[in-house]
């Protein structure tokens, strides 16, 4: 993509992104992200509408009863976006790929973040951290990203979501919102995950295709795996394989959700086909309840 290329697909992003947050997540952002940039001040008794998350184990234990810790709201706030950019990431059969809607997705929060005057910081990963973009303040800033969220290109294609919430935990100190986008087509990053959203305030997004939920019936097709390189012929015609992926592919759903419910991550999904907006509203309001 040449640079006169890019300019334009970055302002026609920012046109639609900028437009997005302003009408449709202004004042949402800020007043349903309460638990993000916050500093702690003291504890208290708990009482009936705390939320459970802030409950001091250690103080609830030595007096037999439960506390709650109390924060006071920062001034200055940061949002970190960890951004899959694995081989998988660009795929998708109906409206856009996978990396397309991550691209918006991102956007639409970062001039969120903008407009409430925070920090905006990215990490890329793929099986390695790829690029970390610190928290910074301003439109060129969010631009910068935009531009490279549309331009970079990945040195690795696999996935591990455990090395970049630790890697994230190792740079970012102070306690911040952070929105985790991925497929999660990965195994073993839930002790990763749980020790991240204890110490921030963690969100995950999964992007997902349709055809990774059932394939159509078109006979006998090659299956290949853009991450491992590894292809498979398959006959989709064969109700026992139609079954199979089906069951496959809702397990691998319920197990995701299982393990966000565990550790109080509050999660939403979104396909390549669909409208982003609702799933992100219905996420606010979610975390607003």
């Amino acid at each position: 993509m040449d640079s006169v290329d890019l300019i334009k697909k970055v302002r026609k992003i920012e046109i639609k992104s900028r437009g997005l947050s302003s009408q449709i997540f202004s004042g949402e952002y800020h007043s349903k992200f309460k638990g993000r940039g916050m500093a702690f001040s003291e504890v208290r008794e708990y009482q009936p509408g705390d939320d459970i998350r802030t409950i001091d184990w250690n103080v609830t234990a030595r007096f037999n009863h439960p506390f709650v810790k109390v924060f006071e709201e920062e001034r200055e706030m940061t949002l970190m976006l960890l951004v899959d950019i694995s081989a998988s990431e660009n795929f998708g059969t109906k409206k856009q790929l996978k990396q397309d809607l991550l691209t918006e997705l991102c956007a639409v929060l970062a001039f969120s973040a903008m407009q409430n005057n925070d920090k905006i910081g990215v990490i890329f990963f793929s099986d390695k951290i790829e690029k970390f973009i610190p928290p910074q303040k301003g439109r060129t800033h969010v631009l910068r990203i935009i531009r490279e969220l549309i331009e970079f290109k990945p040195q690795h294609k696999s996935t591990d979501i455990a090395f970049a919430l630790r890697y994230f935990n190792n740079m970012v100190k102070k306690r911040c919102t952070a929105f985790l986008i991925s497929d999660f087509i990965d195994d073993d990053f839930e002790d990763a995950l749980k020790i991240a959203g204890r110490k921030h305030d963690l969100i995950a997004i999964r992007l997902y295709d349709e055809l990774e939920l059932k394939l159509p019936e078109v006979g006998l097709i090659n299956l290949r795996d853009s991450e491992s390189g590894k292809t498979l012929w398959v006959d989709t015609s064969s109700r026992e394989f139609q079954h199979l992926y089906r069951s496959k592919s809702l397990e691998f759903t319920d197990k995701l959700a299982a393990i966000f419910k565990r550790n109080g991550i509050d999660f939403t999904a979104i396909a390549t086909h669909q409208n982003y907006v609702k799933p992100l509203i219905d996420l606010f309001k979610k975390r607003g309840g």
